[in-house]
């Protein structure tokens, strides 16, 4: 094939979100993914630009809530036994990072990916022609108890000092917005600044056709095959192997099988989770995504029906799904929310790609030449993607980043950094 510059692995929508910020710079781009475009880890979210975001997902520290997950009877997480011993250390490190004064170290960090996002993803969808996707009517948290919404105010408040917009709820205010939903209700939050998306595979594959457009390649082949040629990366695709200066790993949670043989450990380690469709029944349903903050999932509406998603399954990457939060959670889901017949048979299955203390890597691979990482964004790929790929691209092109890139480097997992 012609010139490359640039070869990015993985095609999710924080891979293709770069391609196409590399290709609005000049540069002579490949596009590399084993499947189709948007089809992995993209596809199943919530479909939330959570612009709003200030702090992390906790470590549970409830010992009611900690009780339930170890005897894999909760609906907000479940595990893999056979795994626990490889998530152990991971898991004492995302406990630490919960802590106050970590949380605040995410906060600050990430605040400034965070408050670009929706602005990043409008931009790049009018361009591609995917503005038809986007609503921009905020996302509503639901607690089924007063004590349950007590519990939150004190993070609410700081989220409050830090300028970010939200309506604290009663019943009346949560009932309003989304009517249809049961009176069990006490009480909401309300994040109207964020905006959700009706299709998110739609939207990543319109980023690609607007990255195809400006000349980018979009090529099949196995990242796992990227290694040195005279001096340059090669990745083997079906079209035949691929030279180009430069390599990107944007594989999500599949990025550390690529790394490892080349000599870089991160501490990665994969959230689960699952998504079903749903019918509305009769002339029901919501408007905006909703999370039943009691329970741990969330509905959204999308073009394929109401999306009900889970919360984190613990296990291998490839491991074969077990989707049993399902049978945990249905009846309370049913309780709340107008969710008629099922549309698929059986569950879809992604893996959230996450580090410890919940920020992604974005910047040079340590001690690896030329090879840059955009991954590890846990619950935000979709929020993130788009603004991700700007500041990677601002980084490899020699732009001044528009905000500081530290926060994200490799280099804060590597002792004697």
């Amino acid at each position: 094939m012609a010139r490359t510059d640039v070869i990015v692995l993985g095609a999710g929508i924080v891979g293709t979100s770069a391609a196409l910020h590399l290709a609005k710079r000049g540069l002579a781009v490949a596009l590399v993914e084993r499947g189709g475009v948007g089809e992995g880890t993209s596809y199943g979210n919530g479909g939330i630009i959570e612009g709003n975001t200030y702090f992390p997902y906790p470590f549970p520290t409830n010992p009611r809530t900690l009780f339930r997950i170890a005897l894999k009877q909760a609906t907000e997480a479940n595990y893999h036994l056979s795994h626990l011993p490889k998530m152990l250390p991971w898991l004492f490190a995302y406990w630490r990072a919960g802590r106050p004064e970590h949380m605040f170290e995410f906060a600050n960090g990430m605040r400034p990916l965070f408050a670009a996002s929706l602005a990043e993803h409008e931009s790049l969808m009018r361009e591609s022609g995917a503005d038809k996707y986007l609503r921009k009517n905020g996302w509503l948290k639901v607690y089924r108890s007063s004590k349950s919404f007590q519990k939150v105010q004190s993070d609410l408040d700081a989220v409050a000092k830090a300028g970010l917009q939200f309506q604290r709820l009663d019943q009346a205010g949560a009932l309003a917005l989304e009517p249809d939903l049961a009176p069990i209700v006490v009480n909401g939050v309300f994040w109207p600044t964020a905006a959700s998306i009706s299709n998110p595979l739609a939207v990543t594959r319109a980023y690609a056709a607007r990255f195809s457009a400006l000349g980018g390649v979009v090529l099949k082949g196995d990242a796992r095959t990227l290694h040195r040629a005279n001096e340059r990366w090669r990745v083997d695709t079906d079209e035949g192997p691929v030279d180009a200066p430069q390599a990107v790993i944007a594989l999500g949670p599949w990025s550390q099988q690529v790394l490892g043989p080349l000599g870089l450990n991160l501490p990665l380690q994969v959230k689960r989770g699952y998504h079903l469709h749903f019918k509305p029944r009769g002339n029901k349903g919501v408007s905006r995504p909703t999370l039943d903050a009691d329970v741990g999932y969330l509905v959204a509406p999308m073009e394929q029906g109401l999306r009900l998603t889970t919360g984190a399954e613990f296990a291998d990457v490839d491991a074969p799904p077990t989707p049993v939060q399902f049978d945990r959670l249905m009846p309370k889901a049913r309780e709340l929310f107008p969710l008629g017949e099922q549309v698929e048979p059986a569950p879809w299955m992604g893996s959230r790609p996450s580090f410890p203390d919940s920020r992604p890597v974005i910047g040079r691979a340590p001690g690896l030449k030329d090879i840059w990482l955009d991954f590890g964004h846990t619950h935000w790929g979709l929020t993130l993607g788009p603004v991700s790929g700007r500041l990677l691209a601002e980084m490899m092109t020699g732009a001044t980043p528009f905000c500081d890139p530290k926060p994200y480097q490799a280099e804060r997992f590597l002792k004697g950094s």
